[in-house]
């Protein structure tokens, strides 16, 4: 077989050679753009993956916050009930100093407008094997107008003849209920009455700012 020419030879080799680095460039281009989403979708999850640690940590927290909340409020439950447990004691323990009817403590809260809600505790341990019974009133003083007042049961319940409080217990008992102050008026002292029944009247007084926890101009 006689030997091809030289020209027709080189152009057959060129022709191979460019089909061969064509191929070769297509595979690389083709492996680069693989490794390329691949890497794509390796930084979504890195990315989602974050998202999830962040929302997590973030419900931790919340939790966490909660739960020393609620640990709070158990701890002011116990020192209230500690509290409860004192004051029991000083009127039913054993060893419980002897006190006839009184009135341990007077609150008054602010509520709409002039009125005012009042909680006065009373107590007694002189007779324990009967009842106190009667009816609880109270009377404010203060000022209007640049005038000593005094108003009574009728005018802080705004009824002609209004009906007392009434109580019955042995050993203690909150009475509560609502008071009006008339505009204008600035109350200074206010006196609790009591009336058992078959008994002599007992009062007490307190400052206004020591029932209420506030001075008189702030009523």
């Amino acid at each position: 077989m006689p030997p091809l020419p030289r020209g027709p030879l080189l152009l057959v080799v060129v022709v191979v050679s460019l089909l061969f680095g064509a191929w070769g460039l297509w595979t690389g281009l083709r492996g680069g753009g693989g490794a390329g989403m691949d890497a794509g979708a390796r930084i979504a999850a890195l990315e989602q993956e974050v998202t999830t640690l962040t929302r997590s940590d973030q419900i931790s927290r919340e939790a966490n916050l909660k739960l020393q909340g609620t640990l709070a409020e158990r701890d002011e439950e116990i020192a209230a009930l500690r509290a409860d447990v004192a004051f029991y004691e000083r009127f039913v323990g054993a060893t419980a100093q002897r006190r006839g009817l009184t009135v341990h403590e007077l609150r008054l809260v602010p509520g709409t407008g002039s009125v005012w809600h009042y909680t006065a505790t009373l107590t007694q341990n002189l007779n324990r094997d009967a009842a106190s019974e009667g009816e609880l009133t109270l009377v404010v003083e203060g000022t209007r107008d640049g005038r000593l007042e005094q108003l009574e049961w009728d005018d802080l319940r705004q009824n002609e003849d209004a009906a007392a409080s009434p109580y019955s217990f042995r050993f203690f008992q909150q009475v509560q209920g609502d008071i009006v102050l008339p505009q204008g008026f600035t109350p200074t002292r206010v006196t609790v009455r009591l009336q058992p029944r078959g008994g002599r009247a007992v009062e007490q007084s307190f400052a206004w700012s020591e029932a209420t926890g506030r001075s008189a101009a702030d009523a």
